[in-house]
């Protein structure tokens, strides 16, 4: 197995920032504006935006939930594995509200199409976008873009990308990873 650095704590840095700023320009005070990140790794990018978003660019009060999509994936019964379902903590309604998805790594899009039924338990949202790190472009089953993109990355065949947040793993780095 070998790993590639794609992305450094430096660059990881930039990259939020960057989307952090273009969700500014997209929501403005995000009164009516919902995080939602997914669990389990999506949550650790939904709080370092948050984080950016209050204390760097004095955006007040932002909602922030955690969704849990393991009973709602179409293939959680295809593992031989016992699930290990996460805690959902989405203490608000979405009725009517601007639902932000965030996750760390786009790829065939089953997490995403999971999480749009999940959603559906706390209100119809007037709107939901999609923020993600990386974007495996070449990887998708279904027909899911996001909106927000840290990187696209063109992993094939038996790479994988594997991202590192310092909160959980000690440093914020992103490998592509072959087996």
């Amino acid at each position: 197995m070998t790993q590639k650095v794609l992305l450094n704590s430096k660059e990881v840095n930039i990259i939020l920032h960057r989307l952090a700023c273009q969700l500014i320009e997209k929501h403005l005070d995000f009164k009516d504006t919902i995080l939602i990140g997914i669990q389990p790794r999506g949550t650790f990018l939904a709080n370092r935006l948050k984080e950016l978003l209050e204390k760097e660019y004095a955006t007040p009060e932002i909602k922030l939930g955690y969704l849990d999509i393991t009973f709602f994936r179409d293939d959680f019964r295809r593992t031989e594995k016992p699930l290990e379902a996460n805690k959902t903590n989405i203490n608000f309604i979405v009725e009517n509200k601007k639902v932000i998805f965030i996750d760390d790594v786009l790829y065939t899009g089953r997490s995403i199409r999971a999480a749009l039924t999940a959603i559906q338990s706390f209100g119809r949202p007037s709107e939901i976008e999609l923020l993600v790190l990386i974007d495996r472009r070449f990887s998708r089953n279904l027909p899911i873009q996001p909106d927000y993109r840290g990187r696209q990355v063109d992993a094939i065949n038996n790479e994988k990308v594997k991202v590192s947040w310092k909160e959980n793993d000690g440093e914020d780095t992103v490998y592509l990873v072959t087996n």
